[in-house]
């Protein structure tokens, strides 16, 4: 459902989802793959932990932020910079996430 709401937020806010996914092996997969600008990733993917996919975006230099309902001190040190768009959250949450992200780039 949060995936569903934030896409239509996305849109909402004028961008194109060009993938969702709500597991992990389909998040690293797109990570790997798919073309995107930046990706928004849930820390917690159906009870795994996302960082596989985050070093995956790094690799490949494309920015990124995470969403979560708490915050994550177990994040490794690489990504404690990383912006954290905190649930429950709003349509002008996102836009500003997404300011943090392509100014962190």
């Amino acid at each position: 459902m949060i995936a569903m709401l934030l896409d239509d937020i996305l849109s909402l806010l004028g961008h194109r989802v060009a993938a969702s996914a709500a597991a992990l092996p389909d998040a690293l997969a797109a990570a790997h793959q798919d073309e995107f600008d930046c990706a928004i990733l849930d820390l917690n993917l159906k009870g795994e932990s996302s960082i596989p996919v985050a070093e995956a975006l790094d690799e490949r230099g494309i920015p990124f932020g995470f969403a979560s309902g708490y915050d994550a001190p177990d994040r490794p040190e690489r990504f404690r910079h990383v912006p954290t768009l905190l649930k429950p959250f709003a349509a002008d949450d996102v836009e500003r996430l997404l300011e943090r992200i392509n100014a962190v780039s």
